[in-house]
């Protein structure tokens, strides 16, 4: 079904209704009509069949048909760090990392950082996440977090045994990063994974000495010299290859 919605409040009852740019694009771009069938998601993980009830000026009412119990999570739980990059290539980033099932995406700030994530800067992202949603059939909303300082994400996230770190240089005691096309643990099914990605720049000698001793893997991920959005996206989808999903894909 090619006409799908967001509606930001939970759907429950019968019905529900559309207002704000999605109303609008259904009834200026799509020209729908009463008995028009669409798919509405309210990013809790559920979707729905419905069908267009009446059209006001800037709303539509809609008939709930049917739930359809469709599940398109990975198995495992992704958060992605990463040292934001600049303009129109933080809404690849996002798309990208709604596409391969990235649970959440946390801004890192970072000493070489060179986007600073405010609070409009956060809400633009949020509206990416929603655009990207709707295309790739995702039914729950990937969160994205304030930002965060490498020492706060090394300590909010000490309790995870998957945490990679991508850095080519290996560690200050000279042992050589893991290459991303070498085996990486394997994931079970509720593992949580956390993923980091530094800027352009690179991380610190300080940032990986931390990460190193709080346990972090670190991860090369190949001999070129990648964007910041190529190297989170390469990660992820590392990630979505090894968690070996057992569940049937609708």
């Amino acid at each position: 079904m090619s006409d799908r919605y967001f509606t930001p409040g939970p759907i429950s009852g019968q019905r529900a209704v559309l207002a704000g740019a999605e109303a609008h694009h259904l009834i200026h771009v799509m020209r729908a009509g009463p008995g028009r069938r669409v798919e509405l998601f309210d990013g809790s993980g559920r979707q729905w069949v419905a069908v267009v009830r009446r059209i006001a000026r800037a709303e539509v009412e809609l008939d709930l048909v049917a739930e359809e119990p469709i599940d398109r999570e990975l198995a495992v739980d992704v958060t992605l760090a990463v040292a934001l990059p600049k303009g129109d290539r933080q809404r690849w980033l996002v798309e990208k990392a709604v596409e391969l099932g990235v649970r959440r995406l946390v801004p890192l700030e970072t000493a070489r950082g060179v986007a600073r994530p405010g609070a409009a800067t956060l809400e633009r992202l949020r509206r990416y996440v929603i655009e990207a949603s709707k295309q790739c059939g995702r039914n729950r909303l990937l969160e994205i977090w304030p930002g965060q300082s490498w020492a706060d994400l090394l300590a909010s996230t000490a309790g995870v045994p998957q945490r990679w770190m991508a850095h080519p240089g290996g560690d200050p005691q000279g042992a050589p990063s893991v290459p991303c096309g070498a085996r990486l643990p394997p994931l079970a099914p509720q593992d949580q994974v956390v993923l980091a990605v530094g800027p352009e720049g690179g991380f610190t000698a300080d940032q990986v000495a931390a990460a190193v001793g709080a346990g972090w893997r670190l991860v090369d991920l190949g001999p070129r010299i990648l964007r910041v959005e190529t190297a989170a996206v390469l990660l992820a989808a590392v990630v979505a290859l090894e968690s070996q999903d057992p569940r049937p894909k609708t």
